[in-house]
């Protein structure tokens, strides 16, 4: 269990990913992704959402991410956030969104 203060301390926005591209050096099939958080800027992901998404289906698409892990170097990037997703049955991630357009960097909570 974790306490209410626990999750507070998780900062979680909205972003909409405004480039994509195949990830090369990444030892899992995965994308590299720059997402605007409206204020708090551009930030780039690192993501394995390669079996139901193409990159053309990625641009302009709303996500939720953590915004407030510190940076993970994975293989020759620097990813600063983590976009959410759900695992599927075949342990594939589906992206978690939301339901209507919203500005970007709003927080979840």
């Amino acid at each position: 269990m974790i306490s209410w203060e626990d999750f507070e301390k998780i900062d979680i926005r909205t972003g909409t990913i405004i480039a994509a591209k195949d990830f090369e050096k990444a030892r899992k099939n995965s994308y590299q992704l720059s997402i605007d958080f409206g204020k708090l800027g551009i930030k780039k992901s690192s993501a394995q959402i390669t079996h139901h998404y193409t990159i053309d289906d990625l641009i302009g698409k709303q996500i939720i991410a953590v915004v407030n892990f510190p940076p993970k170097q994975i293989a020759n990037f620097m990813s600063e956030c983590l976009v959410l997703g759900i695992y599927d049955e075949n342990n594939t991630v589906i992206l978690l969104q939301p339901q209507q357009t919203v500005a970007n960097g709003l927080k979840i909570g």
